[in-house]
């Protein structure tokens, strides 16, 4: 059986009809529709200019030299329009890539990042703050690229790049010593954290400037060493990363650094005397600037006119710090789309500054609840716990009311795992099945349906092919080979042919959502595949085929949601 690549049969078939040229390699894409057959190719029109010919005669040329039928990978191949070569593939050549698939341990996920290194910045909560229903965006977007990239054999390093550093905490320290409680500094949490700030921040605007100019005093403090405010500082910081690790173990998060604002304070003023040395930055009303009006992006402030740094000192500190720790090929920002300004202002004074890393920015579209903007001047600043809950609670009920028994019992350990796997995935689907840049209106029942682009569907999906498998025990893993016979069956092994090229894809245009896609589309032809081929009741050789197809499809939905970060339970 001639299982070779197919882009590689054809780029040696142009080299037949033309020899002596260098031809690079051959884009065979799945085709678009199905009835242009399984594979396009439309290399034939860049070639027009290398062989000074009209690009139809060039790829009935190169059709020309590829066998059809017998050994050969194709069954058909034909020349359409301008010059765009349709290939169909044999029913043998696909039984074998299949065979090449599920043999490979990565499922065909190229390992194109071997040896290199990216760094994900990505959720970047505010200390001693609640992380709330905004904060998910950019929590599992980011996971859902850490994930992806690994995939990919990327080196990653996931950096938590949290707002530990600033005004606030002044007013934060003035806060505790005075308006909370002897028992709630004791028994010190975000909550009341969270609590202090908004008391003490009151109290600022409130009086005559007594209040603002002592938490300005205590921020003084702080950042000149003083024992006791860095001693409050730490205790601060340790107690609100415990509560964010709190949420992230919950959502399976995982971060390799914790380097917040307070890590590149003392790289500021470094950074301030390498613009000046690179003649970039300028005085302007008492602050320091970096004029880029002329590459369209106004002026980028690098130290305001009280003294102070801003985001731009503290992410230029950043940069230089990361490259130098990791020598990383790029540097991947997972931010709201407000802050596109800066980024590009940011990214274009790393490369005046001679930076040679790549730098990207993934801008996210706000989320939305029940159509209004979360905020809590709307009244639905929904904290990331209550969210998570709610969730479970939601799913947990889709489980009992699936499960025999005794609905007024208290639910078993193994129902509240499933309910968390379901609830949790469910809310992460619900943002990764969109695309980042897009806005989204989180709804409750869309996200929990069974039915439709959900987590709960793939999830249920992934349950009813083991499910399957458990009535075969063994029988999919048994030595032989697999067999495509019938449309549905071979809709669905090209779909998983896909699967390598998908995840590159989508880890290029940093859109987990491409993903997401693609394992709803493949849930989809395997419902399609499973309806209209008889699996368990066909003859037995037939069902050894179909059986290990059924396999294939689990392996690949199962890899598909754990690189979302979603789980993939074996029975709902």
């Amino acid at each position: 059986m001639n299982t070779k690549n197919i882009d590689v049969e054809l780029r040696e078939a142009f080299e037949k009809a033309f020899p002596g040229n260098d031809f690079p390699p051959i884009a065979l894409l799945p085709a678009t529709d199905a009835k242009f057959g399984d594979y396009q190719c439309n290399d034939a029109m860049k070639f027009a200019k290398l062989l000074h010919l009209p690009p139809r005669k060039i790829a009935e040329a190169a059709v020309a030299q590829l066998a059809t039928g017998g050994d050969s990978p194709f069954a058909k191949v034909e020349v359409a329009g301008p010059g765009f070569i349709n290939a169909t593939v044999s029913a043998d050549w696909l039984a074998g890539r299949l065979g090449d698939l599920a043999a490979d341990g990565f499922l065909g996920v190229p390992q194109s990042g071997a040896g290199k290194k990216v760094v994900i910045d990505y959720s970047s909560p505010n200390a001693a703050k609640q992380m709330h229903i905004g904060h998910i965006r950019s929590t599992v977007i980011g996971n859902a690229l850490d994930r992806i990239f690994r995939g990919l054999g990327y080196d990653v390093v996931a950096d938590n790049h949290l707002g530990d550093w600033g005004t606030q905490f002044g007013i934060l320290i003035k806060g505790y010593r005075e308006l909370l409680t002897q028992d709630e500094r004791d028994h010190l949490t975000v909550a009341n954290l969270e609590k202090c700030y908004v008391l003490s921040a009151a109290r600022a605007k409130e009086e005559d400037g007594v209040w603002k100019d002592a938490c300005r005093a205590e921020l003084v403090k702080l950042q000149q060493g003083d024992p006791d405010d860095v001693a409050l500082w730490k205790r601060f910081i340790d107690i609100s990363i415990g509560e964010f690790d709190r949420m992230y173990a919950k959502l399976g998060v995982k971060f390799d650094t914790y380097r917040g604002e307070s890590y590149y304070n003392d790289m500021m003023p470094a950074v301030l005397e390498r613009l000046e040395k690179a003649g970039l930055s300028e005085p302007s009303e008492g602050a320091l600037i970096v004029n880029l009006e002329g590459d369209g992006l106004g002026v980028a402030i690098v130290r305001k006119s009280d003294g102070g740094f801003n985001y731009t000192t503290s992410d230029l500190a950043c940069v230089d710090s990361r490259v130098k720790d990791y020598a990383p090929e790029r540097i991947v920002y997972v931010t709201d789309d407000r802050q596109q300004l800066h980024f590009k202002q940011f990214f274009k004074i790393c490369e005046k500054l001679g930076y040679a890393t790549k730098l990207v920015h993934v801008p996210f579209g706000l989320m939305s609840y029940g159509g209004k903007a979360i905020s809590t001047r709307e009244g639905n600043l929904i904290r990331l716990d209550d969210l998570l809950a709610e969730a479970v609670r939601r799913a947990l009920a889709i489980v009992r009311s699936r499960d025999a028994g005794d609905a007024s019992a208290e639910p078993t350990p193994g129902q509240i795992e499933l309910a968390e796997q379901i609830g949790f995935g469910a809310v992460k689907y619900a943002d990764l099945s969109h695309d980042p840049g897009t806005a989204i209106d989180f709804n409750w029942d869309k996200a929990l349906a069974l039915e439709g682009n959900s987590g709960p569907y793939l999830q249920y999906a992934h349950a009813r092919v083991c499910s399957l498998l458990a009535k075969a025990p063994g029988e999919a893993e048994a030595p032989g080979a697999f067999a495509v016979s019938t449309p549905s069956e071979k809709q669905l092994a090209l779909q998983l042919l896909k699967f390598g090229g998908v995840v590159a894809r989508a880890a290029d245009n940093y859109k987990p959502s491409i993903l997401a896609d693609y394992l709803f589309q493949t849930a989809q032809l395997y419902s399609s595949f499973y309806q209209n081929s008889p699996i368990l009741k066909s003859e037995p050789a037939v069902r050894a085929a179909r059986l290990r197809l059924c396999a294939l499809f689990g392996r690949v939905l199962a890899k598909g949601l754990d690189l979302l970060g979603i789980a993939a339970p074996s029975r709902i």
